[in-house]
């Protein structure tokens, strides 16, 4: 073998090696790099009680209860199953129900979720890209619906 063939299959070697190292990292952190998960994918995933995670999707209508000392429940919903969840703290001015939020905090038992941030739209035609696309394949997407979704309003939103 020449020094010129050996040096070919120590590079490609070590690109190999490299690509594996990068696919096994992605891997590991596919469930992390997601921004929230909707009420199905918590269901679906059995995610494991004491778990934090942000869970997004819409203010179930009807589900808005304030208690006492800024204490609140509602139910988020992607239409095709639902998660209730109590809050206790200041809501974002625009946070009602039938909009879109994502709140972070961890699963308790009995599939229900405590969180300690929220997060809603910013303005009326604001609805963050992942809520979106959730309605688009749960069929409850309208066009005209959330024109201002993504880009540089969606990360400051999640700020």
């Amino acid at each position: 073998m020449t020094r010129k063939q050996r040096r070919l299959l120590m590079i490609g070697s070590g690109l190999g090696v490299l690509a594996l190292a990068a696919g096994l990292v992605l891997n590991a952190l596919s469930d992390s790099i997601v921004f929230f998960n909707s009420p199905t994918d918590v269901i679906e995933k059995h995610i494991a009680t004491g778990t934090r995670i942000r869970l997004g999707g819409m203010v179930k209508d009807g589900s808005l209860v304030r208690g006492d000392d800024l204490r609140i429940s509602f139910t988020i919903t992607d239409g095709a199953n639902e998660i209730p969840v109590s809050y206790r703290g200041i809501v974002p001015d625009l946070f009602r129900e039938g909009q879109g939020v994502i709140a972070e905090g961890r699963v308790e038992p009995g599939r229900t979720f405590r969180a300690d941030s929220v997060l809603a739209k910013h303005d009326e035609n604001y609805m963050p890209r992942e809520v979106a696309d959730a309605l688009k394949k749960q069929g409850r997407w309208q066009e005209g619906e959330g024109k201002g979704h993504g880009g540089a309003a969606a990360a400051g939103a999640a700020r």
